[in-house]
């Protein structure tokens, strides 16, 4: 039988798009979350992690910079890297040595409202303020830049004239939950 194609979830907060990675894959034997790293200690990601009896790993950003998590990435080998809700820039040795294997989920229809400072509710106010029509998240690998890698796929809702960034939020929140699964499966199993 052919072994779980490994995954490694990085995250700073709370991780609910994490622990529906987790949850959607528990029982899986074609993929697996085998570590969760975050850069905060006490973030609810890494305790709901815990929970969920998945290996956590906590470091500092000196520690992502000096090479000492890619050669902890380099041993673990995982399929496929994933960011939900990590808030670091990505140091340029791990994109370089994990290149087309970092994925991150963007909560708005890039190339608009990206790059430094643009994530959670940065991105919903500024996209409520220009009034757009149409948002949505933006699935991506990551590179050296702030949202710029190979985008991977979209998909998007309608903003309404009279949504808040909260009404927002609750939408993109909802497609995040919707399709982040199927994204990585699409990507590891075809």
């Amino acid at each position: 039988m052919e072994k779980a194609k490994k995954i490694v979830v990085f995250v700073s907060g709370n991780g609910t798009n994490m622990s529906n990675i987790i949850t959607h894959f528990k029982e899986d034997k074609t993929v697996s979350v085998s570590h969760v790293f975050s850069n905060k200690k006490g973030c609810l990601g890494i305790e709901n992690a815990k929970k969920a009896g998945i290996e956590t790993i906590t470091f500092s950003k000196k520690e992502m910079e000096n090479g000492k998590i890619n050669a902890v990435l380099t041993e673990i080998d995982p399929e496929l890297i994933v960011l939900a809700g990590f808030l670091l820039k990505v140091s340029d040795s791990i994109t370089s040595a994990f290149e087309n294997k970092i994925i991150n989920i963007h909560p708005a229809l890039l190339p608009k409202f990206g790059g430094k400072g643009m994530y959670g509710t940065n991105v919903h106010k500024a996209v409520i303020e220009a009034k757009e029509t149409k948002s949505g998240i933006t699935f991506h690998y990551v590179n050296e830049n702030y949202d710029e890698g190979n985008i991977i796929e979209q998909y998007d809702c309608e903003v309404l004239s009279t949504d808040t960034w909260k009404d927002l939020q609750q939408k993109i929140q909802k497609l995040e939950h919707n399709n982040f699964c199927a994204v990585i499966e699409k990507l590891l199993l075809n």
